[in-house]
């Protein structure tokens, strides 16, 4: 378990965070996460068990406040930090609390993947939860920006990895319907300051049918050192 302490206004606040392996994780365990109040109900947090290698808690003061499901793989010889479920209580600290899961994401990486440029990718059903990815660079799909061969390529290949690529769309990142086995679950503290063209991409996200936009980015071997470091 490791304490991070750098509040995201600049306060100082402990949060404790400790990462685990799936296979670890009790009944118990699930039932704490699931009793959270977040996006993610037992059934979806028993699989994840399944379907993930890591399991990162975060607490502050000894409570729940947050928690993110991971694998560290090599995907096609590259690097990638993959996030399935990540979930953030719905308190003032949140920022803190999902800066400090990022945190212990990058530094897992950084052991793992030293002198190596990472590809972080996830899913997301809100432009919220982009926050997470906001100390990556080269992010697709992004406003402005028309993704090319290679960058549509990863797309494919994350909603493969994902899962979901029965439903998915590779000009929009979007998958249609039956995606949200996993996401960043995470309401921003802040939402009039997210650009409008930013939510547009989630335009064609849709709710009923359970559809989410895969997103993912880069962080580079050097930006990796100053992130992952403790």
């Amino acid at each position: 378990m490791g304490p991070f302490e750098r509040g995201g206004d600049g306060s100082s606040m402990a949060v404790d965070v400790e990462t685990r392996d799936c296979s670890a994780l009790s009944d118990s365990d699930l039932d704490e996460l699931a009793s959270m109040g977040g996006a993610f109900d037992i059934g979806l947090l028993s699989k994840a068990k399944e379907d993930w290698v890591l399991c990162t808690i975060a607490r502050e003061s000894g409570k729940l406040h947050g928690f993110m499901f991971s694998t560290l793989e090599r995907i096609g010889g590259t690097p990638c930090v993959l996030l399935g479920l990540v979930s953030v209580k719905r308190t003032g600290k949140r920022d803190q609390i999902l800066k400090g899961l990022m945190s212990e994401a990058f530094h897992r990486a950084l052991m793992a993947f030293p002198d190596e440029d990472v590809v972080v990718g996830s899913r997301f059903v809100f432009a919220d939860g982009l926050e997470a990815f906001k100390q990556l660079t080269e992010l697709i799909p992004r406003p402005g920006h028309r993704a090319v061969g290679e960058e549509r390529a990863w797309g494919k290949r994350l909603a493969r990895r994902f899962g979901v690529d029965a439903h998915y769309d590779e000009k929009t990142f979007v998958v249609g319907k039956k995606g949200r086995t996993g996401f960043i679950d995470h309401e921003s503290t802040k939402p009039d300051k997210i650009k409008s063209d930013v939510r547009e991409q989630f335009s064609e996200v849709s709710d009923a049918a359970g559809g989410v936009l895969i997103v993912h980015g880069w962080t580079m071997t050097e930006d990796l050192l100053k992130l992952g470091r403790r």
